[in-house]
This record gives structure tokens, C-alpha cells and sequence, in this order.
């Protein structure tokens, strides 16, 4: 069936989608740099505030498949309109939590929310844009979110040192209404003109598959991958995931005739099931890098929330001013060296950032590395993403851009899991170490005290929140040596954590590499301009326009 072209204008729909898009990327973030302040306000334990980041993580890595298809089957206008609405409302209920529990169940619905929207932003843009300039609009879409996923300490810094914690979830509350209104102002209500029906069977399967994997590797470390009562455990609980995802696997391939949930034909593409890849791995890479990075800035160097954050800024403003270029180079030549290049310059940024790290740099000594990072970051996402979706089919577009958001947000999940871990294993040997290197003028009994307490802090995580100045001392130590004792301390733990940090980024930046080497297999598919007044013959249409041609 022929049908009409989109006449409105595509770049006013880009610029809604992509606000809405930020604020759900954001706030993947900016709460991590919010964390002592919410501890302090709250009176909650480390366990409960990490929650308030998990919840809302796990929530989004779980829906957005089935968010994507709703999308395909609801109309992707109307989702994106609704999971706006219940993401604004739920972050002003964020705002106003009165305890920390309270905060962690509106997360939850900030993710429902979020799982809603996020999809839709690709889908929208797939449908609105002509092949040949989806390029251009993916990389306006890479810039929101390479600046996104680095902009949230800088933001959160801000809006913490200023005014509150409360604060990082009150900002979404203004933007949110205008995205609302705007959309429904500006986005068309874009359908295929066919009856459609959910695959409520892979819905239960895939939900339930990616809530035990993504669970596991989220609280793996805190039960240290063993038992978490009576006869469950980690490994169990993401062995049942692992099983229900081949049992879901099998539904779908068994329903392919029908409207499974995920349609396999995506994946003949393979382009696109090489993009899911690179998606996951790219976040592997991005969180896994980011995560001891902020820590080392706030904990190692001292460095203020605020201070953390505009530190890391040269790579969030190099990213949002190339993506776009990298966006319009990508329709011209397409996204195989593009993004090759792209992974090579971030990994290399990032490495160059690592290797130069001591207990004594300032951020001076990163301005450089980390523009050459953003660089590199700019050239990532909108080629991956124009790689991906220019062979979708349009009425397949939410399932596409369901399967891409799931890819990366469940790498995102196993970027902080595997690095948060070997972070711990790394710091449990490192600690000791700087410790017994530097406590030669302490009595026996207090240098045994010394080195059991950052034994103890290392596997518990606290002494990355303490920078080591916090740790009981032996009884009866003399006052002339409690001051020896904190100094012997807070440059051990300097000293020890870079060491970790440095241990510890050689994983991330060589996913990283790996990452890279696997562009070179994207298969180059030459853009074909539309012909003009014309479009493509499985587009969709505005609802008011349903007509035969």
C-alpha cells in the first residue's frame, strides 16, 4: 500500500523527541553524585540510596522491549506523550519522598515512564526523516545522548551544591510539562493503518527473563555472588534468567507468523544485529570507564561534587558539537570508519586519561585527553545508530529501537556490575598495600589496626566514602599519633585507589578496543535519495491522512 509523505516539519519532532530523550538518559546519572547528600538527608544507609539508582535501572533495561513493540502497535506518538506524563509526575513525587523507600518506589515508576519514551525517540525519527537524512537527525539524537550520559555529575553537582538532592528530580518537572505540550503540538500521530494485537506471552517471558538477569548482576556484589537467602542465591537467580530468555527465544521463533514480540527479521539485517552488539559493549565500555573516574575525582583528589562534574565537561561539550557532523558524514560515507574511528579516539582518551592519573593531578592535567575522549564519543552514537535503523522497516521501527535501548541499557547494567566488582577485588589488595608501605612509624598494634580497618572498608565499599579518614582507632592510641595516623591514611588510600583505578580501566578500555575492531565488519549500504513528493512504500502516515494512493 502507497501512502502519503509526512509534510510537517521533521526537525521540530527531532527537537521534542530529544528532550524527552535527555531527561530519561540524565537521570541514569545524575543521582550517583547526589549519593552523600541523600544519606545525609534522608538518615538511609549506602545499600537503600544505591537502590534509588538500581531501581529506576532495572525497571527501564526490562520494559523497553515491550515499550518499543506498544510503540509499533499504540501509536508511537501516543506513548512517548504518555511515558513523558507518568515520568514528570513521578519525579516530582521523587522530589517530595519523604523517606528513602518512598524514593525508591517512584524511581520505579520514573522508569516505567522512561521505558515508555525511549524507544519512541528512534521510531519517530526512523518514520519522520527520509533515509538519506536520517544521519543528520541520529547525530542531533548521539549528541543528546553522549552528553546525557556525562552531563549528569556536572548538572547534579550543580543543583546539589546550590540547593538539594531534591532538586535533580524537580528540574525534570518544567521540562517535562513543555515536552508535553510541544508534543502534542508538533509530533504526528504516525500509523500503518493495521490492526494489531501484543504478544502478551513474550511480554511475561522477556520481563521476567531480563528483572532475574539484570537483578543479579545489579546486587551480585553486594551478597558477593553467593547466597541471598535460604537456598537462593546470585547464580541461581541469573541461571533462572539465562533459561527463561532461551524459553523466550523459543516462543518467539515459534511465532514469527504471528506478531511475536521480537521479530527475528530484524536481525537478517546484519547491520543491525551487529549495532545491538556495539550498543551493549559501547555502555559496557562508557559506564565501566565513568564510574572509578568520578569516584577517583571526588574521593582520591578531593574534588567537590560540583568541581567532579565541570571536570569532566571538555568531553560531554567536544561530544555535543561533533555528534551532529558525524551525523551528516555518516549519510555521505556511511557509518563503518566513522564509528571505528570514534571508539578508537574515546578509548584512547580514556586511556591516555588513566595512564596520567596520579594522587596529586589537577584538572588541568585532563582538559586534553578528555576532549580527544569526546571527540571520539561524538563519532560513536549517531553511526551506530544510523547503521542500525536505516534497514528498519518502519512499521518495525519500535521493536528496533526497543531491541537497541534494551542492548545498551542491559550493557550499561553489566558495565557497572563488572567493574564495580573488580573495583572492590583490586582495592582489597591495593589498600593493604599502600598502607603497610607507609605505616613504619606506627606501633605494631595500631599499624595491625590500620590495615584490618581498610580490609574491612575495601570489601564493604565505605572507604571509597570515606577518601580513608574515617576508621576506628585502637584503643588507647595516644593523641599524638591520631594526627600521624588519618595523614598515614588519606594518602594510602590515594595511592591505593589509583592504583585500582588503573588495574581496573585496563577492562573497560580493552572492551573497548575489541568494540572497534568489530566495526569493520558493518556492511556499507549506499543511501538512495527519495525521489521528490514521493516516499517510501511501507512508510506510515498521520492518522488523518489514511488514504490509498
Amino acid at each position: 500500500m502507497i501512502v502519503a509523505k509526512y509534510r510537517g516539519d521533521p526537525w521540530a519532532v527531532l527537537v521534542v523527541v530529544s528532550l524527552g530523550f535527555f531527561m530519561t538518559l540524565l537521570d541514569l546519572t545524575i543521582v550517583n553524585i547526589a549519593i552523600p547528600n541523600m544519606i545525609t538527608k534522608l538518615h538511609a544507609s549506602l545499600d537503600g540510596v544505591l537502590w534509588v539508582i538500581n531501581s529506576y535501572a532495572l525497571v527501564l533495561a526490562v520494559l523497553l522491549i515491550t515499550a518499543g513493540r506498544l510503540g509499533d502497535l499504540r501509536g508511537q506518538r501516543n506513548l512517548f506523550i504518555a511515558g513523558i506524563a507518568l515520568f514528570t509526575a513521578a519525579s516530582a513525587a521523587c522530589g517530595f519522598s519523604p523517606t528513602v523507600n518512598w524514593l525508591i518506589t517512584f524511581r520505579a515508576i520514573q522508569g516505567v515512564g522512561a521505558a515508555m519514551l525511549m524507544p519512541q525517540t528512534l521510531a519517530l525519527l526512523t518514520m519522520v526523516f527520509p533515509p538519506e537524512r536520517r544521519g543528520a537527525a541520529f547525530g542531533v539524537w548521539g549528541a543528546v545522548a553522549g552528553v546525557a550520559t556525562i552531563a549528569g555529575p556536572t548538572l547534579g553537582g550543580l543543583l546539589v551544591t546550590a540547593f538539594d538532592w531534591r532538586y535533580i528530580f524537580f528540574i525534570n518537572v518544567p521540562i517535562g510539562i513543555a515536552v508535553i505540550v510541544l508534543g502534542v503540538l508538533l509530533i504526528p500521530d504516525l500509523r500503518t493503518g493495521a490492526k494489531h494485537r501484543l504478544d502478551l506471552t513474550g511480554v511475561v517471558l522477556a520481563s521476567l527473563a531480563l528483572l532475574a538477569i539484570c537483578y543479579g548482576l545489579v546486587e551480585g556484589q553486594n551478597y558477593n555472588w553467593g547466597k541471598i537467602t535460604s537456598f537462593i542465591s546470585i547464580p541461581l537467580v541469573i541461571g533462572v534468567g539465562v533459561v527463561l530468555l532461551a524459553v523466550f527465544l523459543i516462543v518467539q521463533a515459534r511465532t514469527q507468523d504471528k506478531e511475536p514480540l521480537v521479530p527475528f527479521a530484524l536481525f537478517r539485517d546484519r547491520n543491525f544485529s551487529l549495532m545491538n552488539w556495539v550498543s551493549a559493549t559501547v555502555s559496557i565500555g562508557l559506564l565501566g570507564i565513568f564510574l572509578p573516574l568520578t569516584i577517583y575525582l571526588q574521593s582520591a583528589l578531593g574534588f567537590s561534587a560540583l568541581k567532579a562534574g565541570l571536570a569532566m565537561a571538555p568531553s560531554s561539550l567536544m561530544s555535543m558539537f561533533v555528534a551532529p557532523v558525524a551525523g551528516r558524514m555518516t549519510d555521505r560515507i556511511g557509518g563503518k570508519y566513522i564509528l571505528f574511528t570514534g571508539l578508537v579516539l574515546f578509548a584512547g582518551g580514556m586511556g591516555w586519561v588513566a595512564a596520567i592519573a596520579t594522587p596529586h593531578s589537577t584538572w588541568q592535567d585532563f582538559v586534553a585527553p578528555l576532549v580527544v575522549s569526546g571527540f571520539g564519543l561524538g563519532c560513536t552514537f549517531a553511526p551506530l545508530t544510523t547503521t542500525a535503523m536505516r534497514g528498519v522497516k518502519p512499521q518495525l521501527a519500535g521493536a528496533a529501537s526497543g531491541m537497541l535501548n534494551t542492548t545498551r541499557q542491559v550493557g550499561s547494567v553489566i558495565g557497572t556490575a563488572a567493574v564495580g566488582a573488580l573495583l572492590e577485588n583490586r582495592l582489597t589488595a591495593t589498600l593493604p598495600a599502600a598502607v603497610r608501605a607507609r605505616d613504619a612509624v606506627l606501633p605494631p598494634a595500631a599499624r595491625a589496626q590500620l590495615v584490618s580497618g581498610f580490609v574491612k572498608a575495601a570489601r564493604s565499599g565505605s572507604a571509597v566514602g570515606q577518601n580513608g579518614s574515617s576508621f576506628k582507632l585502637p584503643a588507647g592510641t595516644p593523641p599524638s599519633l591520631v594526627a600521624e595516623i588519618g595523614r598515614i591514611a588519606r594518602e594510602a588510600f590515594s595511592y591505593g585507589y589509583v592504583t585500582a583505578m588503573h588495574q581496573t580501566l585496563i577492562m573497560p578500555i580493552a572492551v573497548l578496543g575489541v568494540t572497534a575492531l568489530s566495526c569493520l565488519a558493518i556492511k556499507r549500504v549506499p543511501s538512495t535519495p527519495s525521489p521528490a513528493g514521493t516516499r517510501e512504500p511501507a512508510s506510515p502516515r498521520p492518522e488523518a491522512s489514511q488514504a490509498a494512493a
